[in-house]
């Protein structure tokens, strides 16, 4: 493509919520700028229906709505975006060169922002009931599972945001969660604890996915007891967490016991002119708001770093 042999002053790889606002920062600061998404721009916030606790949104927003608008504010100011899969980065001094599936694009500063991904359960039969059943976004998946009994794995914010997003569909909603409590916010623990539709399995996991042409049973084992049991259910929606995007930086970044990047509160990684922000830094909170910071964060001083 024509654009691969072009150089630029701030390469950012990632198009979510930490992404974009750098985006809007380096383009706003006139730095050449390109943004390299692998899908859609907006990340992992495109699936959230409503988005309640971004400020300047009192009714809330969904994330798509939001993202696109970063997107628009980033543009406006210059911001160029390739889609693109990056495969990996060549460091040689000042010069960083991120190699990608339409070519290669040379930067003086590199801003890392590709987020997570789903950790999946490694269950039996999970893969193959991928789509028909098994689910990774209830926001995405829900209204397929109307008056129908569904499982929900996890037991973190993100796992009972899904719970209650499903019980506007399906007729009850189990709670799969291999500790006795959950790590959910209070406030969203307390809506679940009232919710009729919603029951707890406790100290579980899910050995195998089970069914015909569509999911029909769960395999759950006690993680206490190792007593087994089979639940009937629908579907299965999955929030267990999350693996960071950087299989391509391993051995070139320091990465945490998770895969994270390890950087400072200026956002620097390892290797000077390299920054991340975002869900893919260790220790990230995974907020938007938190990952909107990062991202003008590590704008700010990807600029001191080309500037001198």
């Amino acid at each position: 493509m024509d654009d691969s042999s072009k150089d630029y002053d701030i390469v950012i790889i990632g198009g979510g919520p930490a992404g974009l606002s750098a985006g809007i920062y380096t383009a706003r600061a006139r730095m050449g700028s390109l943004l390299i998404e692998r899908g859609m721009v907006g990340g992992q916030i495109l699936s959230a229906e409503q988005v309640e606790n971004y400020p300047g949104f009192p009714e809330g927003i969904s994330g798509f709505d939001l993202t696109q608008f970063m997107h628009q504010q980033a543009t406006g100011f210059g911001l160029e975006t390739v889609m693109a899969d990056v495969t990996g980065i060549e460091v040689s001094g000042e010069r960083k060169v991120v190699k990608t599936s339409q070519g290669d694009f040379v930067a003086k500063a590199v801003i890392i922002a590709s987020g997570s991904e789903r950790q999946k359960l490694d269950a039996l039969g999970e893969a193959e009931y991928t789509g028909k059943g098994v689910s990774y976004c209830a926001t995405c998946d829900a209204a397929f599972f109307k008056d129908k009994p569904v499982a929900v794995v996890g037991g973190g914010n993100a796992a009972i945001t899904e719970a209650l997003e499903l019980t506007k569909f399906a007729s009850k909603i189990t709670v799969i969660h291999r500790r006795h409590e959950l790590r959910a916010a209070k406030i969203l623990q307390e809506k679940a604890f009232a919710e009729p539709k919603i029951e707890f399995l406790w100290d579980a996991v899910v050995e195998e996915v089970a069914g015909k042409d569509f999911v029909g049973q769960l395999k759950v084992r006690n993680v206490k007891t190792d007593e087994e049991s089979v639940l009937d259910v629908s579907g299965v929606f999955v929030s267990i967490g999350f693996k960071p995007n950087t299989d391509y930086l391993k051995g070139i970044l320091t990465l945490d016991a998770i895969g994270a990047i390890v950087a400072n509160d200026k956002m620097e990684t390892s290797v000077p002119g390299v920054l991340a922000a975002g869900d893919i830094r260790s220790n990230s909170i995974r907020q938007v708001i938190s990952a909107a910071g990062d991202g003008a964060t590590a704008a700010i001083y990807a600029e001191k770093y080309i500037t001198g």
